[in-house]
């Protein structure tokens, strides 16, 4: 098992400064994901702790031992890559047994390891194939495979999906939730854009922005308690509504923030009225775009189907105990 501590990270390239004073813990056996938008930092900072760049300042320990100087193979991480980055010319059986040739492994070895982890993410009658004669979920699992084969003390993955389409990226985030469950002993980190990859894999999220650390906490707490707009803005789906003006300073702060499934359909005693715009009917749900004045407009998100129509007018309310208020810098009031 492998604690992992990043402090005061720093990653410059010339005069762009990429990371700015990272501090991070990441405890034995736990999975963390980084989050955040393209040039976020999230994919330097896997980077940096998988070896594959060298640090600007700041130190990066694995229990309690400085690294910054130990190649990827000295720190014993293994990392699954986007791109898969398989051998073409070899077979699956080959690119899994390659890492264990390299330092030395037996044959008997090799093939029991390599068999063993194959038969577990179910690729054992691919052993033979080449890449090129597999779906991209295979090549995945075999990019998988590759790393476990190796018995890794950190497991590091850099956006391992996003080259795959929608049910295949559902099917394999299942496979890599098993994975985890069966290697409690070894710490994740864990890169993506898709909030819906960090929310129900990873035990912490990082949340990333412009190299700054802006939140980290357990999925649910992001999502429940996020600590600024940009962080309530980032995650959830459909996006918070976010209000100012009057709409805000009637609740004492900036920037008012209520999601979408916290706003109901009341007649009686609404807090808002406006006109229907439009309706997204996604079948187990809608989403209801309701303009309430010239430049507000709410997003309601609702299981059960409410009998309304375009340009309709209705009336909202929302549960005084899910608003989000933030102040004039963005951050959070309560």
């Amino acid at each position: 098992m492998t604690q992992i501590s990043l402090k005061s990270i720093c990653k410059s390239y010339g005069a762009l400064d990429v990371l700015k004073n990272v501090d991070l813990s990441i405890k034995s056996g736990e999975f963390v994901a980084f989050v955040g938008p393209s040039g976020s930092g999230k994919s330097t900072l896997l980077r940096l702790v998988c070896g594959l760049e060298d640090i600007t300042e700041g130190s990066i320990e694995f229990d309690g031992k400085n690294v910054a100087a130990l190649s990827p193979s000295e720190r014993g991480v293994a990392m699954v890559f986007q791109s898969y980055a398989l051998y073409p010319h070899m077979t699956v059986y080959e690119n899994m047994a390659f890492a264990l040739r390299q330092i030395g492994r037996s044959r008997t070895e090799i093939r029991l390891r390599v068999v063993d982890v194959a038969e577990t993410l179910e690729i054992g009658h691919l052993l033979d194939r080449k890449p090129r004669q597999l779906s991209g979920g295979q090549r995945q699992r075999v990019a998988i495979g590759r790393a476990i084969v190796r018995d890794p003390k950190v497991f590091l993955f850099d956006e391992p999906l996003s080259n795959l389409d929608a049910a295949l990226r559902a099917q394999t985030r299942l496979e890599i939730a098993s994975l985890n469950a069966r290697m409690r002993e070894t710490s994740m980190i864990y890169v993506t854009h898709d909030q819906v990859e960090a929310m129900t894999l990873a035990d912490r999220i990082c949340l990333l922005h412009d190299g700054r650390i802006m939140q980290v906490g357990s999925p649910r707490a992001i999502y429940d308690t996020p600590e600024s707009v940009f962080v309530a803005s980032f995650i959830g789906s459909p996006r918070i509504n976010l209000m100012r003006g009057p709409w805000a300073e009637m609740h004492g702060c900036q920037t008012l923030g209520v999601r979408p499934e916290h706003i109901y359909r009341d007649e009686d005693q609404p807090a808002w009225k406006g006109k229907v715009k439009y309706i997204e009917d996604l079948g187990a749900e809608q989403y209801i775009h309701v303009e309430i004045d010239d430049r507000t407009n709410l997003v309601v998100r609702r299981q059960e189907e409410l009998a309304i129509q375009i340009g309709q007018e209705i009336g909202l309310y929302a549960d005084p105990g899910k608003l989000h208020r933030f102040d004039a810098q963005d951050q959070r009031l309560d």
